[in-house]
C-alpha cells in the first residue's frame, strides 16, 4: 500500500502538459460535420491529425488613413512578448500599376477596394490560419509596383494581425477574423499625420498629398472604410494614446489565446482552468491500471471542481449582511430554484457532489437506451413536478456522440425548461459531441475540464477513460 501511495504522489507531483488533453482536429473548425458522426475513416484521420497546430487568433485592425493603426498593432504586439505574432498589411497587397495607370498615377484612387489584391489577400490568410508559412508581396511605394524578386516570408504564428484601411471590405475576409477593432481618431489629425508620412516616407511632395486626399482619400473614406466600422468588435478613440482599451484587449487575447479551438466556435462551451492538479487527477482516472478505490476519490475530486464551475454560471442577486463585527458586508445570494438531472448510469457519479454544493437540492433521473448509440429510446424518467421554473445542471461524466444528451436536453425543454436555463456538465468531451449539441441547442452552456481528440469507429471517446460508469461503480470484471 505504501508503494501505491507513493506512485501517485509522484504523479500528481510530476504531472504537467498542456492544458487540454486533445489538438484541433484538421478541417473541424472550418466545416463541422453535419451530424452527430462520423465515418470510421473520417474519425481515424482526425486521431492521426491529432499534432496539427493549432489555430491562430486572428484579428482585424482599420480604421482611417494615418489613424494609428499601426501604432496600436505595434502596442499589442509588445505586450503580446510571451506569443508568436506576425503582423500583415493590407498595403502590401496593393496590385500593381500598369504603365498606362502609372503615366496617370495622380488620377489613380489608392483608397478604394480595387486597388486590393483580395483575392491573395484571402488566400494569404486562409494559408496562415492552416498553420502554413506564406510568402508576402512586397510593394514600392514610390514605383506604385511590387518587388518582383523579393517577398517577405511570413511563418506560421500564434497570432495574426491583419492591419488596413479596408480590411473589414470584403466579408470573405471578415469572416476569417476573431477580433475586429476599428481605431477611431479626428479627421484632422490624421491629415496632419498623412502629409508627415508621404512627404517622408514615400517622398511625395505636400501639394500631391492634399490634392490626392481631397480627390480620392477622404471621399473613400466616407464611401468605404467609415461604413465598414459597424463590423467592429471594439472601437478604439485615440488610436495608440488609449492604453487602456489596449491593455483589455491584450487581456482577451490571453484568454483566447488559452482555450481550445471549440471555445472560439461556441462560446457557451467553458473549460476548467487547468493546474498542475487537475492534469495530475485526469493522469490518474484515465490510467488503465489504478485502483478503483483511486479512480473513485480522484474522479470524484474531479466531479466537485466541475459542478463549482457550472455553479458559478447561474445567475445571482445582490445581498446585503450583517457581520459579527456590525459591519454591512455586500454579497450576493445563491440561485434558490435550482436541480439536478443526471443520465442514468453515469451521471449518478456525479450526484453526490452536487449534493455536497447545493444542500438539499433535487435530483431527478432520466434514463436512455444506447443500442447503437442511437441514443433514441427514452426508458425512464423521474423529474421534479415544478422543473420548468428552475435552472437544471444536467449530469454526465462524458459527452461522446451527443445523441444522448440530445434527447435528454430535449425532453427538459418540453417539460418547459427554458434551453438557457440547461447547464450540462462532464468530465470530459469529444469534439463530436460538442458539434452535435451545440449545433442544436446554442444557448445552452457546457462545463468539462477537458476536450478529448475524437472518436473512434466504436464511438469511444480517444483517449478517453473507457466505461466510467463500469469503472467507478466497480461493475467492469
Amino acid at each position: 500500500m505504501p508503494e501505491e501511495t507513493n506512485s501517485i504522489d509522484y504523479v500528481m507531483e510530476k504531472a504537467s502538459g498542456p492544458h487540454f488533453s486533445g489538438l484541433r482536429l484538421d478541417g473541424l473548425l472550418s466545416s463541422p460535420p453535419s451530424s452527430s458522426t462520423a465515418s470510421p475513416s473520417h474519425r481515424s484521420a482526425s486521431a492521426s491529425d491529432s499534432n496539427a497546430p493549432k489555430q491562430p487568433f486572428v484579428i482585424g485592425v482599420s480604421g482611417g488613413t494615418a489613424s494609428g493603426k499601426t501604432t496600436v498593432c505595434d502596442m499589442i504586439i509588445q505586450q503580446l512578448h510571451d506569443h508568436r505574432v506576425v503582423l500583415v498589411n493590407q498595403d502590401s497587397f496593393y496590385r500593381g500599376l500598369t504603365a498606362e495607370e502609372s503615366k496617370r498615377v495622380h488620377e489613380y484612387n489608392f483608397d478604394h477596394p480595387d486597388a486590393f489584391d483580395t483575392e491573395q489577400l484571402l488566400d494569404c490568410v486562409q494559408k496562415m490560419r492552416s498553420g502554413h508559412s506564406y510568402q508576402v508581396p512586397i510593394y514600392d511605394f514610390k514605383s506604385h509596383r511590387r518587388c518582383s524578386d523579393s517577398f517577405r516570408q511570413v511563418n506560421a504564428s500564434d497570432v495574426i494581425i491583419l492591419e488596413g484601411i479596408l480590411v473589414f471590405h470584403d466579408q470573405r475576409v471578415r469572416n476569417l477574423m476573431n477580433m475586429k477593432i476599428f481605431v477611431d481618431t479626428d479627421a484632422d489629425v490624421r491629415l496632419a499625420r498623412r502629409i508627415r508620412r508621404d512627404t517622408v516616407e514615400r517622398g511625395r511632395d505636400i501639394n500631391s498629398v492634399l490634392e490626392q486626399y481631397a480627390k480620392f482619400v477622404k471621399p473613400a473614406f466616407d464611401d468605404f472604410v467609415l461604413p465598414s466600422k459597424k463590423y467592429a468588435d471594439l472601437i478604439i478613440p485615440r488610436g495608440g494614446d488609449n492604453h487602456v482599451a489596449i491593455d483589455l484587449i491584450v487581456q482577451h487575447i490571453h484568454t483566447k489565446l488559452g482555450q481550445h479551438d471549440l471555445c472560439k466556435i461556441y462560446p457557451n462551451v467553458y473549460v476548467i482552468q487547468s493546474t498542475f492538479q487537475i492534469r495530475g487527477m485526469h493522469t490518474l482516472i484515465r490510467d488503465n491500471e489504478i485502483s478503483k478505490h483511486d479512480f473513485v476519490f480522484y474522479s470524484d475530486r474531479l466531479i466537485r471542481l466541475v459542478v463549482e464551475h457550472g455553479l458559478g454560471h447561474l445567475p445571482f442577486t445582490e445581498k446585503q449582511v450583517v457581520t459579527p463585527t456590525g459591519s454591512v458586508y455586500t454579497g450576493v445570494d445563491f440561485c434558490k430554484k435550482l436541480c439536478g438531472v443526471s443520465i442514468v448510469r453515469s451521471g449518478e457519479s456525479m450526484e453526490n457532489a452536487l449534493r455536497a454544493c447545493c444542500k438539499g437540492i433535487k435530483i431527478g433521473k432520466l434514463l436512455i437506451h444506447r443500442d447503437g448509440d442511437n441514443g433514441k429510446q427514452l426508458i425512464y424518467e423521474k423529474l421534479p413536478k415544478d422543473i420548468s421554473e428552475r435552472h437544471v445542471l444536467l449530469l454526465d461524466p462524458v459527452l461522446a456522440t451527443g445523441n444522448s444528451a440530445n434527447q435528454a436536453i430535449e425532453l427538459l425543454i418540453q417539460k418547459g425548461v427554458p434551453e438557457s436555463h440547461i447547464i450540462f456538465l462532464n468530465l470530459i468531451s469529444a469534439p463530436e459531441g460538442i458539434h452535435c449539441v451545440c449545433k442544436r441547442f446554442p444557448t445552452l452552456k457546457i462545463v468539462t475540464s477537458e476536450i478529448d481528440v475524437a472518436l473512434n469507429e466504436e464511438f469511444r471517446v480517444i483517449p478517453g477513460m473507457g466505461e466510467f460508469g463500469d469503472r467507478y461503480f466497480g461493475t467492469d470484471d
